[in-house]
């Protein structure tokens, strides 16, 4: 009933800052502040992501400098610090990246952001070659949808496909991508639903259904 989803192929970045497994230190650092990420994509060959550098992987180094030599029980309290003696992406880089394909909606990569704590992901093909990269500031890009463009969408596949007979009664407004739906329809039983449809449009912030049933009126039909 519902259009198709946005994917991450629609909002991802596809001009990707990208390092080789042969980058020294400071060129990734450099390159991180350079383009301002948080993260690099570390690739091989025809651009086959093999995996990240992050500025989490890169920190260990400066940790590791702030406890002067000899201090042996503060450098045990470090744990790892194999990463500290590092100086190329190869031996920095976390593998594999966690990675997705440019037909992943946008809930499935935020919730893959969320249960691995990452900003951002590598987006790759059948055959792991770097394509783009979507961010978490990428996944926002749909509330940046107009008010008209969401309210012409709901109109269209939220109340004509619910309320083919009564659709003429139902006014949708749309204010800062909050959805209000009011006025009065022949099927009371799919209110509730179009509440659910409403917010499941890519860029709705919210919905407030107000629909009403109207009385000893027949149902909507298929």
């Amino acid at each position: 009933m519902t259009s198709t989803p946005y994917t991450v192929a629609d909002v991802m970045t596809h001009q990707v800052v990208a390092v080789t497994p042969t980058a020294e230190f400071k060129e990734i650092v450099s390159a991180i502040e350079r383009w301002k990420v948080t993260a690099l994509p570390v690739i091989e060959g025809e651009g086959r992501v093999v995996g990240i550098v992050s500025e989490a992987d890169l920190l260990p180094k400066e940790e590791f400098h702030a406890h002067r030599p000899g201090m042996i029980e503060q450098m045990r309290r470090l744990g790892d610090t194999s990463k500290a003696g590092s100086t190329c992406a190869e031996d920095l880089m976390t593998t594999p990246a966690v990675t997705v394909r440019p037909g992943t909606t946008l809930p499935q990569a935020a919730r893959l952001m969320a249960e691995r704590r990452i900003k951002r992901l590598p987006v790759v093909d059948a055959d792991g070659i770097l394509k783009g990269i979507v961010s978490r500031a990428d996944l926002l890009k749909v509330f940046l949808r107009s008010d008209d463009e969401l309210a012409a969408e709901i109109r269209h596949e939220v109340v004509e496909q619910l309320f083919p007979v009564s659709r003429g009664t139902v006014k949708v407004d749309v204010t800062h991508g909050v959805v209000t739906l009011s006025g009065g329809v022949r099927d009371a039983r799919r209110i509730p639903m179009a509440t659910r449809l409403a917010q499941a449009v890519e860029g709705v912030v919210g919905v407030h259904n107000r629909l009403e049933a109207l009385a000893s009126a027949p149902d909507e039909g298929a």
